[in-house]
Formats: C-alpha cells, structure tokens, sequence
C-alpha cells in the first residue's frame, strides 16, 4: 500500500469529477440549437466539448458559419440550463461516502462552469460540503491558467504543498501543475485518459473511494 499523503485542503473540478452532468448539458445545448434554428448535434460530440467553459461550449456548438448567433445561443441555453441543470445531473457513485469521509477537511470547488450553474447544482445535490467555490465567471480566468486555484489557496490561506486538486481533464492537470500543486486524476469522468496520462499527474484513481486511501 502507498505512504499516505497529508493535506489540508481538497481542491475538485465540478463536471466529470464531482458530478454526472453531460446528459443535461448536452440536452441543453440542443434545445438550443433547435431554438435558433440550427441543426442539433450528436450527444457524444456535445460531451467532447464540455470542460473549458460555456462560451467555448457553445461557439463549438453553434459552428464557425454561426458565430453571430452566439449571444443569443447563450442567452437561450442558460434560461433552459439554469431551470434543467439538475434534471439527470447527480453525483458519481462513490462521491457522497467520499465526502462524508473527509468531513473534517476542508474542500473547495475550482470549476469552469459558471458560478450560476454551479450553485444551483451544489445546492440542489444537498447540504454542502464545500468553504468555497469558484467558477469560470468569477474572474480569475479559467484552468489550465492557475488563477482560481491560486485564489484559493490565498483566500483560505493554504500552502501549496498542503493542497490537492482532482480533476477529470488535461486543463485540471495543467492548471494545477501551473499552479504548483499536485493533482490526482480521476479516470472516471470525461477526460481523455491518454491525454491526462501525458500531463503526468501525481496520481491516477479510477473510483472516488481511492481517494480515502491517498490522503489524510
């Protein structure tokens, strides 16, 4: 069994780490693609797009001939997404004893989905677990830029060697390696697990559980 690793503060991405959320994600984007009139596109190419945040999501969306249009997809998809972010939306199995585990750490949220969203989802989930959160819209730019991770640590007043983000993506794993903390890669989510791979994270777990077993 590996030495464990004792840390003060667990830092996680939201989507493909914490939560099950491309199903909704995707059937918002659709519905607004629908609604402007544009062709709807296949939900498996909609997941290859989430992770860096909604404008991306829907400029990739809404296609290279469509970029006019981009406003008003985003007005659309985030009046359906706010009211159906929770339709299919739960966390992974795993996810809730793992929490309840590390009940006495401190625990942040570092996400590139908009706050918004973000908060309606940690709230509708239960009772929260988390200090803090930061979104993709709070001003400190969007992973792998190290800015909300580094806010982070300032606010809650944590040394980067006493931190850990887990995350699902290469951004997660490159925001955090700029950030100069370590990462845990989780192959569970929506990551390209090759691409993680090559970013050389500091650990790479296929089940939350496996975290209880890394840190103390």
């Amino acid at each position: 069994m590996m030495a464990q690793v004792s840390v003060d503060l667990l830092i996680f991405d939201l989507d493909g780490t914490l939560i099950e959320s491309k199903w909704d994600i995707a059937e918002s984007v659709n519905f607004t693609l629908a609604e402007l009139g544009l062709p709807t596109r296949p939900i498996e190419e909609i997941f290859g797009y989430v992770g860096d945040g909604v404008k991306k999501l829907l400029r990739l969306a809404v296609g290279e001939g469509n970029q006019a249009r981009f406003e008003e997809a985003l007005k659309v998809f985030r009046g359906h997404y706010l009211d159906h972010c929770l339709d299919r939306t739960i966390f992974f199995p795993g996810i809730a004893p793992m929490l309840q585990h590390f009940a006495h750490k401190r625990k942040a949220i570092a996400t590139n989905k908009s706050i918004d969203y973000t908060r309606v989802i940690m709230n509708g989930l239960g009772p929260s677990h988390f200090v803090y959160m930061v979104g993709g819209d709070d001003g400190f730019g969007l992973k792998p830029e190290p800015g909300m991770l580094l806010h982070i640590l300032e606010k809650l007043n944590v040394a980067k060697d006493r931190a850990v983000l887990v995350g699902d993506s290469t951004n997660d794993i490159n925001g955090g390696h700029n950030a100069g903390i370590r990462v845990c890669a989780v192959g569970y989510g929506m990551g390209n697990r090759e691409k993680m791979a090559a970013c050389q994270p500091d650990w790479f777990i296929e089940r939350p559980e496996e975290l209880m077993e890394i840190f103390v």
